[in-house]
């Protein structure tokens, strides 16, 4: 038996990920401890773990996190990006590693385990020498000779001049565009007694273990991907507690081809995608298949609904990918990845976060389709679906992505 602490921010894309693991773990006999938001603690629970609170750092809730952090809404784009880069993450992971200190105190751990965004398991493995396993829930992020830095979007390049355009955007982004969070990444390192560090978004490129919860076919190569990065294909997902199959479920099977559409769990709260593809799809002849990702229905419509289009609150990808011939999302890494399992082509519309990492990744991989904005009109939406179901292309590759997963 090992006794495992496990530390994820308190975002349900980050907790997500974590649940098929920690069963199993907890299955086995493993005795886990978990660090997250209050907001989780009973999910933590039903999987088996033993909830610890956040008590330095600063709990929040993930459908208002500028709640939390004034300020935060004044900001857009790159500046609020920046914003948490420096209080969501680098400070609060300051925080983060003092409440860890004081849980390792009382709970002997043989492992840590992470989030890739969960600064505060890094600082104390740099500390302490505790063994630190990272699962990271975003696309592959780790800098490269290939790639451009993470966020930009770009394709890889590992031509000569590729090299060139990588170092210098990498110099870019280190001193000049996150300049300023580069510079506070090092004054937290120096506030907990560690020495300056590499680029903020390399924080994990040191620990023990580092887990993608994908395949190479989706990734970018790498000619200096680190040893200790492993590849695990999707991580598994079951039916969500209580779900029922609503009334319209038999449709499914009723010879249209389905066409699902899905704005996630955070940046949901306006239909900017829901709403266009409705109005794009609702001449088509398909069936068109809505998870609002928990918010109120009303809340993400703009008029009657379409007759072609059924919608729900939560549904069972489970039961639903098997079934799709299309997805239509903002770009969560999560259901990216389960689409693809199932070789569901994509269709992808999202700018913020990690979307337009996974968005070029669906262009590149030849997967689907990237629409490179998070206000698609109905005509967009509506042409990028034709394409998928009309071009062989966009069914072979996903079909072939689907044989890597499994």
């Amino acid at each position: 038996m090992a006794r495992i602490l496990i530390g994820t921010v308190p975002i349900l894309g980050h907790i997500n990920p974590f649940l098929p693991l920690v069963r199993e773990l907890a299955a086995r006999g493993h005795e886990l401890r978990w660090y997250t938001g209050a907001k989780y603690r009973g999910v933590v629970e039903a999987a088996g773990a033993t909830y610890a609170p956040m008590v330095e750092a600063r709990d929040y809730d993930d459908a208002n996190t500028n709640a939390a952090f004034p300020g935060r809404d004044q900001l857009a784009g790159t500046e609020q990006l920046k914003f948490d880069m420096k209080h969501i993450f680098i400070n609060n992971g300051v925080a983060q590693l003092h409440d860890l200190q004081t849980l390792t105190r009382s709970f002997q751990t043989d492992l840590l385990l992470a989030d890739s965004a969960f600064v505060g398991a890094g600082l104390l493995h740099e500390l302490t020498g505790l063994p630190l396993g990272v699962l990271n829930v975003l696309p592959l992020g780790l800098s490269s000779r290939d790639t451009a830095p993470f966020g930009l979007g770009l394709g890889p390049d590992h031509s000569p001049f590729g090299h060139l355009r990588n170092r210098a955007l990498q110099w870019s982004a280190e001193t000049l565009l996150f300049g300023d969070v580069q510079r506070s990444w090092q004054a937290a390192r120096a506030k907990v007694g560690l020495g300056r560090g590499p680029w903020l978004l390399d924080w994990a490129r040191n620990s023990s273990l580092y887990v993608q919860p994908s395949v190479p076919g989706f990734e970018y190569p790498r000619s200096d991907l680190p040893a200790h990065v492993h590849f695990i294909g999707a991580l598994p997902v079951g039916r969500p507690a209580g779900w029922e199959a609503p009334t319209w479920w038999g449709e499914l099977d009723g010879g249209r081809p389905v066409v699902h559409i899905s704005q996630g769990t955070i940046a949901n709260q306006a239909p900017a995608l829901i709403a266009p593809a409705l109005a794009g799809l609702s001449d088509e002849d398909v069936l068109v298949v809505v998870s609002t990702g928990g918010r109120p229905v009303e809340q993400l419509l703009r008029g009657s609904v379409p007759d072609n289009t059924r919608i729900s609150t939560f549904l069972s990808y489970p039961d639903l990918l098997p079934r799709v011939a299309a997805m239509v999302t903002n770009g969560g890494y999560g259901g990216a990845q389960l689409a693809l399992s199932y070789g569901v082509p994509l269709v992808v519309a999202g700018t913020t976060e990690d979307k337009p990492e996974v968005a070029a990744r669906v262009a590149w991989s030849g997967a689907g389709l990237n629409l490179r904005t998070a206000t698609p009109t109905p005509t967009q939406v509506r042409d990028a679906v034709r394409a998928l179901r009309s071009n062989c292309r966009y069914r072979a590759r996903p079909q072939a992505l689907q044989a890597e997963y499994a």
